[in-house]
C-alpha cells in the first residue's frame, strides 16, 4: 500500500469511527516547545508540578519518547455537544463544564483510537506498533493540531476549529508505518482584535492573549487543585462545580446554529448537566461514587468536589442553601469543612441570611475543630461575620 493509499485510509477510517477532524502529521521536532518551557518558568502551570518534571518536559520535545519507532502522528478532534442548558430562576444548581456532561472523554478518545490503531493492522497486514494519546500524555497537542490543519490556537489557548468552534476534545495515535501527510496549511491567525474571552473570564486568569495562568483558572481551581481555592477567588467562582466554559461561551466562532458532536458526550441527564447542589451536598459516598462513575468528574476526590459545591452553595444568595452548608460543615473532611464556613459568611454577605444568626453555629464549629487549616477558615468566616455587623450597625 503506498504512503498515499495509507493516509487515505487513515482519514477515512477515523471518520467512520466518528471523528469530526483528522490529518496526518510528520514526526518532527515541534515549534513551541521554548513557548511551553517559559510557561512553566512563569509559574503559570500553578500546582501541576508534574507537568514541568524532566519527562514531562522532555518528552513533548521528542514524540519519539513515546513510541520510539513512530514514524507518523494522526491529530484527530472529537466535538461534543455544546447545549446550552438554561438555569432561568435556579439558584441553587450548579454548571459542569460541557465536556465531562457526558462519558469520560478519556475512555471514549482511547477506545476509538484503539479501534483506529487495529484496523490500520488490518489494512496492513501486519501488527502495527501504535500509541494512543489523550490530554493525560505529554504530547504538545494544541501545536500539532494546528500544524495539521485542524484549527488555530485561540487566544484564550483553545484550539478553533472551523466550522465546529472550539468545544472539541483532541487526541493523537502515534505509528510507526509511513503515510503521506495532508500539505501544511499556512499560519492563519483568526482572532483579529477580539478580546471577548480575555475579557468575561470572571476570575482574569489570562496574563495577555494566549496566555493563562492556571493559577486564576476556573477549570484548575475545581479540577486540579487539590487544596483550598484562594479565598479572593471564591466569589468570582460563581456556579461552577467542575471546569468552567465562560470563554467558550462567548466566543463569536461557537455562536450559531446546531453543529456536529459525539452522541457518548451528550448529557447524560440534567444533574450531570447542572447538578442540584443541595441533593449533591447530601449525597453519601456510595451515591457520589455512582454520580461520578465513567465520567471525567472522576478526576476529582470527593472532597474535592463538595469543596467546589460548598462554594458554589454560597455563591447562590439564596437561604435556602443554609441547611446544605452546615450540612457540609461537619463532613469528615477538613477542606469540605472549611469551605462550608466561607459558604454561610458568603450566603451572610449576600444578604440572604443575617450574619447574627450564622455566627453561634460558626463559633461552635470553631471551639471543636481539629484541623487548622479549617479553624483559619472558620475564624475567616467570623471575622467576615463580624464586619458585616459593625458596618450595619448605626453610626
Amino acid at each position: 500500500m503506498s504512503d498515499r493509499a495509507l493516509g487515505d485510509a487513515i482519514v477515512n477510517e477515523a471518520r467512520r469511527l466518528g471523528f469530526h477532524r483528522v490529518a496526518l502529521v510528520p514526526i518532527e521536532p515541534p515549534r513551541r516547545h521554548d513557548v511551553y518551557r517559559d510557561w512553566l518558568g512563569a509559574g503559570h502551570h500553578a500546582g501541576m508540578a508534574y507537568l514541568a518534571s524532566p519527562e514531562h518536559v522532555d518528552a513533548r520535545a521528542d514524540l519519539r519518547s513515546l513510541l520510539s519507532e513512530a514514524r507518523t502522528l494522526v491529530v484527530v478532534a472529537l466535538a461534543y455537544p455544546r447545549d446550552v442548558v438554561p438555569l432561568g430562576g435556579a439558584s441553587l444548581r450548579g454548571q459542569i463544564a460541557r465536556y465531562a456532561r457526558g462519558q469520560d472523554y478519556h475512555l471514549v478518545l482511547r477506545d476509538k483510537l484503539a479501534l483506529l490503531a487495529s484496523a490500520l493492522s488490518t489494512a496492513t497486514g501486519r501488527a502495527v506498533a501504535a500509541r494512543p494519546c489523550v490530554d493525560t500524555a505529554p504530547v504538545l497537542e494544541r501545536e500539532w493540531a494546528e500544524r495539521g490543519g485542524l484549527g488555530f490556537i485561540a487566544k484564550n489557548t483553545m484550539l478553533i476549529a472551523p466550522g465546529l468552534g472550539s468545544y472539541v476534545l483532541l487526541g493523537e495515535l502515534l505509528l510507526d508505518v509511513d503515510a503521506a501527510p495532508a500539505p501544511e496549511p499556512p499560519p492563519r491567525p483568526r482572532c483579529g482584535t477580539c478580546r471577548a474571552c480575555l475579557d468575561a473570564c470572571p476570575t482574569g486568569a489570562f496574563v495577555d492573549a494566549y496566555v493563562l495562568d492556571a493559577r486564576r483558572c476556573i477549570s484548575y481551581l475545581t479540577i486540579e487543585n487539590e487544596g483550598p481555592i484562594p479565598r479572593d477567588l471564591r466569589a468570582s467562582i460563581g456556579s461552577w462545580v467542575f471546569g468552567c466554559d465562560v470563554c467558550q461561551e462567548v466566543c463569536p466562532f461557537n455562536a450559531g446554529g446546531d453543529r456536529p458532536s459525539a452522541p457518548e458526550l451528550a448529557a447524560r441527564d440534567l444533574d450531570h448537566a447542572v447538578p442540584d447542589l443541595v441533593a449533591l451536598a447530601l449525597r453519601n459516598t456510595n451515591q457520589l461514587r455512582q454520580f461520578v462513575k465513567r465520567t471525567a468528574l472522576r478526576r476529582v476526590g470527593r472532597a474535592q468536589l463538595l469543596r467546589n459545591v460548598a462554594v458554589a452553595l454560597g455563591n447562590s444568595g439564596d437561604a435556602r442553601a443554609r441547611p446544605a452548608l452546615e450540612h457540609l460543615l461537619a463532613h469528615p473532611a477538613a477542606l469540605v469543612r472549611g469551605h462550608a464556613a466561607w459558604g454561610l459568611a458568603e450566603l451572610a454577605r449576600r444578604g440572604a441570611v443575617a450574619a447574627d444568626d450564622i455566627a453561634p453555629r460558626l463559633r461552635a464549629a470553631r471551639a471543636t475543630e481539629p484541623d487548622p487549616g479549617a479553624a483559619g477558615e472558620l475564624d475567616g468566616a467570623l471575622a467576615d461575620l463580624t464586619g458585616l455587623a459593625a458596618a450595619a450597625a448605626p453610626a
